[in-house]
């Protein structure tokens, strides 16, 4: 298995993180994961889902998806500051707890699989010398 090279492969990669990260919260919150067929989880997660593709159309990920400084970074702190700042307009908490939890939870998935793909990718190069 190849890392994605695909940015819309890297794009879902991303969404797929932020719902998952958004899925562990309720799950640990609430207990309930999705909600009332489902409008649970897509009430938390749509605040993150937005400013992450936000954050792919500010910094054109799509040219490096997997770039980390360029794009990964970038990505994560529009992902946080808008996704809490979209949390604050529509009415749900964001308490500096949560705030804190919430980048570093979401430095680790969206910063985390590329730092992953990087390191696959460099043992690869390595081996075929």
């Amino acid at each position: 298995m190849t890392p994605p090279r695909s940015p819309a492969l890297a794009l879902v990669v991303d969404v797929v993180l932020v719902i998952v990260f958004a899925a562990i919260g309720r799950a640990t919150h609430d207990g309930d994961v999705l909600g009332p067929f489902g409008s649970g989880l897509a009430t938390t997660a749509w605040p993150f889902v937005a400013a992450l593709l936000v954050g792919w159309l500010v910094t054109r990920a799509w040219r490096a998806p997997l770039a980390i400084v360029r794009t990964a970074l970038p990505v994560w702190a529009v992902t946080v500051i808008l996704g809490m700042a979209l949390r604050a307009v529509s009415g749900q908490g964001v308490a500096v707890a949560f705030v804190i939890v919430a980048a570093i939870t979401l430095a680790l998935f969206l910063l985390g699989w590329r730092g992953v793909a990087a390191l696959v990718a460099r043992v690869r190069r390595t081996r075929a010398r």
